[in-house]
């Protein structure tokens, strides 16, 4: 998919397509949070959600819709706000590494060490 490039964008546009919000009411989407459809696009819905819907039949981070849309991130997060909203999308968070992940012991990282220097 071909999209314009930013420096291309006029803010007029942005601003319709945003319905003249600068930013996304009380949401914390990150750059890999994933979003998924939950249902197909309806006559008359905006281009830009119809296209989000489309491309998020499977699992895809804000970031990749971001760039596949050829819009800021800011504006997709607009945009994912309205669909979440109207329970189109599912946000899925990034999952947190474990808290209390055990690292080996340094005596078995020397070993190793000097297994790799035997190389």
């Amino acid at each position: 998919m071909t999209g314009r490039p930013l420096d291309r964008e006029t803010p007029d546009r942005l601003y319709t397509v945003t319905g003249g919000r600068s930013q996304a009411d009380d949401i914390d989407l990150d750059l890999v949070t994933l979003i998924v459809s939950e249902s197909d696009p309806t006559p008359g819905m905006q281009s830009e959600h119809v296209r989000m819907l489309d491309l998020c039949r499977t699992p895809v981070a804000v970031a990749e819709i971001s760039a596949d849309l050829a819009l800021p991130v800011s504006v997709v997060k607009i945009l994912l706000r309205d669909l979440i909203d109207m329970g189109r999308v599912t946000a899925r968070p990034p999952s947190s590494a474990p808290v209390h992940a055990e690292l080996p012991h340094p005596d078995v990282l020397k070993e190793v060490l000097v297994g790799l220097r035997k190389l």
